[in-house]
C-alpha cells in the first residue's frame, strides 16, 4: 500500500467544476489584482476569525513581516518567539530589521511556553509571536497578560491553525494581528502561494493595506517603503470555494486524529507519545505528530513500506546556520532540541481512509516488533 503525506486529488475532483467555472469567470473579467474575489475572501476569513478586517497578501511569510512593520517593529527592536517552528517565523523578524529572541516550548503541545516569556523581555522588546503549531492554539491568556503588562504587540503565527479555537475564542481574535498561510498543503490551501492577515484594529489594517502595495496611498504616492505582496484574484477565487468546506474538513481531520490515537494507544503506548489536545482547545490537526525515540529508523522503515512521513522540524531555529550570529548554542532550549529529534508527522488529510490508518499503525507495530526482537 502506498500512502502519501497529503493527497489533494480527491478534494479537487469533488470541487473541480465549481473551481473551473470560478477561474473562468475571473479570466473573463480580466480583473486579476485585488478584485471582488479578494475582497470577499478578506471579509469571510475575518468573519471566521471574529476579527473586523482581513488583508490578503502574497504568502504567510509576508503576512508576518507586514504585520510586524504595521505594528511599528523597527531595527534595534526585539521580538520573542519559539525556536521550534518553520524558518519564516524568525525570518520575518529579521526582515523587519529586528532581533529574534527565542523562548523554549511546552513539551506537550510543542507551542511556546508562556512561563518562560517574561524572563526574556528587555527594554528593546517590542512584540511576541506565538506559533499555533500543528493546528493547536498556544496558551494565549498568560501571553496576552504579559503583553498588556509590558505594552507589547502580539502577532499570531496561525499558518497551521485556521479554524482552531482557544477557550471558546477563535484563533484570529486573540492577538493584535493573526497571520494565515494558504500554501497548498494547509487546511485551507490555494493552488499556489497566498496569505491573509486579520485584525480588529482599523489603523493596523490600513497600514497593512498600504504596505502590501509598495507603501502607496493613493497610487504612486508612497507613504512608506512597502512591498509587492498581494493575494491574486485567481487564488482568492479558489479559496472562496474551499472556505465553504473548511469546517467539515477540519472536523474530518479531528476524526482521523481520534482514530490514530485510539489505534496507536491500543498497540504502541510503550513506544509512542500521541498528540494531546489541551482542554478548552479545538485542535484542527494540520499535522498529526507523534513523539518516538527511534524516529529516524522508524521513518526509514515506513518509507520502505510505502508510508510517507515528514519531520516538522529537524533543526530548531536557534541552531540554524542563518541565525548563528544570534549566539545561541546547543543546550539552550532543551525541549525544542529534544522535540526536533523525536517528532514524526503521519499522513493527515480529510480523505484519509481508516484502512490506510490501520495499515500505518500495523507497519509501525511491525517496526517495533522487529527492532526489539
Amino acid at each position: 500500500m502506498k500512502i502519501p503525506m497529503l493527497d489533494l486529488s480527491e478534494q479537487y475532483q469533488s470541487l473541480r467544476y465549481e473551481i473551473i467555472n470560478s477561474l473562468d469567470a475571473v479570466l473573463l473579467s480580466s480583473t486579476f489584482i485585488l478584485g471582488d474575489h479578494v475582497k470577499r475572501l478578506e471579509q469571510d476569513v475575518a468573519s471566521l476569525s471574529n476579527a473586523l478586517f482581513g488583508v490578503g497578501v502574497a504568502n504567510g511569510s509576508d503576512a508576518l513581516h507586514i504585520s510586524l512593520q504595521a505594528c511599528g517593529v523597527k531595527p534595534g527592536d526585539e521580538v520573542i518567539t519559539t525556536p521550534f517552528t518553520f524558518f519564516a517565523t524568525a525570518g520575518a523578524i529579521v526582515r523587519a530589521g529586528a532581533k529574534p529572541v527565542f523562548v523554549d516550548i511546552d513539551p506537550v503541545t510543542f507551542n511556546i511556553d508562556p512561563t518562560k516569556i517574561e524572563q526574556a523581555i528587555t527594554k528593546n522588546t517590542r512584540a511576541i509571536i506565538p506559533v499555533h503549531l500543528y493546528g493547536q492554539a498556544t496558551d494565549m491568556n498568560p501571553i496576552l497578560e504579559i503583553a498588556r503588562k509590558y505594552d507589547l504587540y502580539v502577532v499570531d503565527d496561525a499558518a497551521q491553525a485556521i479554524g482552531a479555537e482557544y477557550k471558546g475564542k477563535k484563533v484570529g481574535e486573540l492577538g493584535h494581528t493573526t497571520c494565515f498561510s494558504f500554501f497548498p498543503t494547509k487546511n485551507l490551501g490555494a493552488y499556489g502561494d497566498g496569505g491573509m492577515i486579520v485584525t480588529k484594529d482599523s489603523k493596523i489594517a490600513e497600514k497593512m493595506r498600504i504596505i502590501r502595495v509598495h507603501g502607496s496611498k493613493p497610487k504612486y504616492y508612497h507613504q512608506v517603503l512597502g512591498y509587492n505582496s498581494r493575494l491574486d484574484e485567481l487564488q482568492a477565487a479558489v479559496l472562496n470555494i474551499k472556505l465553504q468546506h473548511l469546517a467539515r474538513w477540519n472536523m474530518l481531520r479531528r476524526e482521523k486524529a481520534t482514530a490514530y490515537t485510539k489505534l496507536l494507544n491500543e498497540k504502541l503506548s510503550n513506544f509512542i507519545v500521541t498528540p494531546t489536545e489541551v482542554e478548552g482547545n479545538y485542535h484542527v490537526f494540520h499535522q498529526y505528530t507523534i513523539r518516538v525515540e527511534k524516529r529516524d529508523e522508524l521513518q526509514r522503515f515506513l518509507q520502505k513500506n510505502g508510508v510517507s512521513t515528514m519531520v516538522y522540524y529537524p533543526v530548531p531555529l536557534h541552531l540554524q546556520p542563518a541565525f548563528q550570529e544570534l549566539g545561541y548554542t546547543e543546550g539552550d532550549f532543551l525541549n525544542s532540541e529534544k522535540a526536533a529529534k523525536e517528532v514524526l508527522s503521519l499522513p493527515m488529510f480529510p480523505e484519509l481512509k481508516l484502512e490506510q490508518q490501520k495499515y500505518i499503525v500495523d507497519t509501525i507495530e511491525k517496526f517495533f516488533s522487529s527492532y526489539f526482537s
